[in-house]
């Protein structure tokens, strides 16, 4: 008597090696990050929105702590070189200012998801107990100290003023991210140029 042919078990399907995983990953992240926040997210929820394997994750970071750092640090790098070039460069004080919010914005138009999770993210990540020469509110801070001393703009507490500027733009994009403002962050630049020389120029 003939044997009834057997069908081999059938093995766990597996995720094939998606090209190019990393930005993916970094997409998918960015969205769970901001919507859910990143203690919330798992490296799971990750990996199967972006369509790759929770293996494809570890192979480009440790898990998701590194990998918001990563995204958080990319654009405050970013914007601290952009602010440097932008108010240390020629040019009158609005001249400056002018370029330098219009830095800031630019770079919020050109990737918002990222920009986003950034302005976020900085109470999370920027030290409470010092202070760093290379990120955006140092630089803003010894900055306007260097125009208080020249005589460019009236004296006083530089931390305080270099908080109520950059309050300014960064109160703007938060408004953005919440939909309370239309249209690209770019178009209202000329206006928060306005309101940080106000600043800067009050005793």
């Amino acid at each position: 008597m003939a044997r009834a042919a057997t069908t081999p078990a059938r093995e766990p399907e597996k995720k094939l090696r998606v090209r190019n995983a990393k930005p993916k990953i970094e997409r998918a992240a960015l969205k769970l990050f901001i919507h859910e926040g990143v203690d919330a997210a798992t490296t799971r929820e990750i990996a199967d929105k972006a369509g790759v394997s929770e293996g494809a994750l570890y192979r480009h970071y440790k898990g998701k702590d590194e990998l918001a750092l990563s995204l958080f640090q990319a654009t405050h790098q970013r914007l601290s070189v952009l602010l440097t070039e932008a108010l240390t460069g020629t040019g009158k004080l609005d001249e400056k200012v002018h370029a330098a919010v219009t830095a800031y914005c630019k770079l919020a138009d050109e990737d918002f998801l990222l920009f986003s999770f950034h302005l976020v993210s900085m109470n999370r990540y920027l030290p409470y107990d010092k202070r760093r020469e290379d990120d955006p509110v140092s630089i803003t801070e010894k900055i306007i100290g260097g125009l208080m001393e020249s005589g460019v703009i009236p004296k006083g507490d530089p931390a305080l003023k270099a908080a109520m500027a950059l309050g300014v733009v960064m109160q703007t994009g938060q408004n953005k991210i919440y939909n309370r403002l239309p249209g690209p962050l770019s178009q209202h630049a000329p206006a928060m140029s306005r309101a940080v020389l106000a600043v800067l120029k009050t005793n």
